[in-house]
């Protein structure tokens, strides 16, 4: 692991790590969905669940908790966690690593389900309230996996505009952009999408072998010696 060598770089990381530490808390404490909703207030009692420190190196930015991480808090403690960490080629230790990995759903809370019984997008409050204060608490982020629409449209901008199949299927020309953090448009690794994947099997051939291999570059500096 990297640590500082001087007192300038000891002060800096102190204040980063107590910022993020200090936004992540007020927004674990967040009741805008139901104390100041826009649109119709959340169904249930808000629960919070982001992860993160000021050491970590990987964003990522999915839609919201589902029913099983809202009954555990815990972010991707479900079959598309699962999912995700096979795409990613690492172990849940290496995952829930708070100082290589930080998880900020576009999305804090679990938004309900619609009548189909599918989630409901994530809740529009979170991220004009949070996202840009836990973003820059976040110095060391050099990659981002932008998980869906939402996610997409925040770190893209216009270049997410063509929807998720479109934004993934130009992943390669969009993480050789020069502009950091490198940004991986990713669709969501929930089951219902197992059918998209067959259909695109580009995804896994192309894809992940670029992504497993950017991940463990970024992982592995933590664990360089300085000097």
């Amino acid at each position: 692991m990297m640590h500082p060598t001087n007192s300038k770089e000891i002060l800096s990381e102190h204040r980063a790590a107590s910022r993020f530490d200090d936004i992540a808390t007020a927004a674990r404490a967040c009741r805008l969905c139901v104390e100041a909703p826009r649109g119709a207030p959340l169904p249930h009692e808000p629960r919070p669940v982001i992860r993160g420190s000021s050491e970590a190196r990987i964003l990522i930015a999915g839609q919201a908790p589902g029913t099983r991480v809202h009954a555990s808090g815990i972010s991707f403690d479900d079959r598309s966690g699962a999912r995700l960490r096979h795409w990613m080629g690492v172990d849940s230790g290496t995952f829930y690593d708070e100082s290589r990995i930080a998880i900020l759903p576009m999305g804090f809370c679990f938004p309900g389900l619609d009548a189909k019984g599918g989630d409901r997008p994530p809740r529009r409050e979170c991220a004009p309230a949070w996202r840009e204060s836990l973003a820059a608490a976040l110095p060391a982020v050099s990659l981002v996996l932008a998980i869906g629409r939402a996610a997409q449209r925040w770190h893209l901008g216009a270049d997410a505009d063509g929807g998720v199949d479109d934004t993934v299927r130009r992943w390669r020309s969009i993480v050789e952009r020069t502009e950091a953090p490198v940004v991986f448009p990713l669709p969501h690794p929930s089951w219902r999408n197992t059918g998209w994947l067959k259909r695109n099997s580009w995804f896994e051939a192309e894809l992940l072998p670029e992504l497993r291999r950017v991940i463990l570059d970024q992982v592995g500096r933590l664990d360089r010696p300085t000097g």
